[in-house]
């Protein structure tokens, strides 16, 4: 047996936020990989699909996740939940952060519509964001591909942005450590300030260690601050098309994790 093997792919989108795959999908991909377990992290919603905290599929078990994005003061980050209950305080907040969702992509698309003369065909509906709109830029008769649509459009200096409300750090935190068997920080090497992302993992469970950034990180520092503050380490693909495992977790590596998971019904 290859013990190097990733069994776990921690971190991935569906079609219920902004990725391309439904949960079938997700699961017929993390069986072809070679994946054991894969985590459903859609973008301040829970997968409906999903009726526990864990499910099997197709011979995979799922993690009903959260990407949860949180206002930490001099920046925005993400949390991530992991087997996560429904409850009455969660679920209140992502119906107010969903209707937001709608408000500001469809206030994008408007300015986008506006400012090339073009109908994108796109109708405001919960876990509506940027990716989708860049793709129907994209498959548009614009002269902007997905990439180009970000940077001269929609990115965070676009003239075509529009802010969104997110929670505040310390209410998310409250709210996914209710409801979720393990919360932890996504790819802290992606913030302006890591030191201060890194600071925040401290109080979590855990801290997402291997990700796909593309570029040379200081995995050790991760690794250090979790063995110092007792977290567990998490890692996953962030999988928005339709490949799992370019990042995730091998047999030993999970195995800390899988304790705090629940099993499927």
């Amino acid at each position: 047996m290859n013990t190097d093997r990733f069994v776990a792919d921690l971190h991935a989108h569906t079609t219920v936020s902004d990725g391309t795959m439904t949960v079938a999908e997700l699961a017929a991909t993390a069986r072809r990989a070679g994946l054991d377990w894969v985590a459903v992290t859609d973008h301040d919603r829970l997968h409906p699909e999903l009726d526990a905290p864990v499910v099997e599929r197709d011979g995979v078990r799922i993690v009903r996740g959260i990407e949860l994005r949180v206002d930490a003061g001099d920046e925005r980050i993400d949390l991530l939940g992991y087997a996560v209950e429904h409850t009455p305080s969660l679920d209140a907040e992502i119906d107010r952060l969903q209707t937001d969702r709608k408000r500001r992509g469809a206030a994008i698309c408007d300015a986008v519509e506006a400012q090339l003369g073009i109908d994108l065909g796109l109708d405001p509906r919960p876990g509506l964001g940027r990716p989708h709109i860049a793709r129907a830029i994209d498959e548009s008769a614009a002269p902007y591909d997905y990439a180009e649509a970000f940077e001269e459009l929609i990115g965070d200096d676009g003239p075509c942005y529009v802010a969104r409300e997110v929670t505040d750090l310390d209410r998310g935190v409250d709210l996914l450590s209710e409801a979720a068997a393990v919360v932890g920080l996504a790819h802290p090497f992606r913030y302006d300030d890591v030191d201060a992302a890194l600071d925040i993992a401290r109080d979590l469970d855990a801290v997402e260690r291997f990700y796909p950034y593309g570029r040379p990180v200081d995995d050790a520092r991760v690794e250090r601050i979790a063995a110092e503050s007792d977290l567990l380490l998490t890692g996953g693909s962030d999988a928005h098309a339709r490949t799992l495992g370019e990042a995730g977790l091998t047999a030993e590596a999970f195995a800390p994790v899988r304790d705090r998971l629940p099993a499927p019904p």
